[in-house]
């Protein structure tokens, strides 16, 4: 079986971004689609040693941060390849607050999620959310995944569901 496959799926490029009890975190996701349209409602899916995982289920809420070809690699790279238990994501990332929950400014879009439910894999959680609400803040073509691995020459991280073990 070629997993490189994969990468011929149709995906995105996001910051999921959500709270601690003191201060903000996020990570990088791909896995995220509409699921309906009446009542909006999307789906994300978050690696379970994800410190935002974890933030998600207990504050049950999360923005979702639509990147656009043109965004800093420095986004990227602070939300896909730190954790976000030991490091600070948003102390040099520009950023709004909507509804309590942080919008990375460089974003094209962003939805504002209230979790319905979530469903356990064996390395990730899928995560149902009902979207409060939406907005274009910039007319730029959104990044697929393609874009950022044949274009930006991107990475996957060790826990994103896309992520390939060089030994395969």
């Amino acid at each position: 079986m070629d997993k490189n496959t994969f990468t011929k799926l149709s995906y995105g490029m996001y910051a999921i971004c959500t709270k601690d009890n003191e201060r903000f975190c996020g990570c990088i996701a791909n896995s995220a689609m509409q699921i309906t349209s009446e009542p909006a409602t999307v789906a994300v899916s978050i690696n379970h040693d994800n410190y935002t995982n974890e933030q998600i289920k207990k504050y049950k809420e999360f923005s979702l941060c639509v990147l656009g070809e043109k965004i800093n690699p420095l986004v990227i790279g602070t939300f896909g390849f730190r954790s976000a238990r030991d490091f600070d994501k948003f102390k040099n990332t520009e950023y709004f607050i909507k509804n309590g929950l942080p919008v990375c400014k460089e974003a094209c879009a962003y939805f504002i999620c209230k979790l319905i439910d979530f469903s356990e894999t064996k390395t990730h959680t899928i995560f149902i959310a009902q979207v409060c609400e939406c907005e274009i803040l910039k007319d730029e073509t959104p990044m697929t995944y393609s874009y950022y691995h044949n274009v930006i020459k991107g990475k996957s991280p060790k826990n994103a569901p896309t992520y390939i073990s060089p030994e395969i």
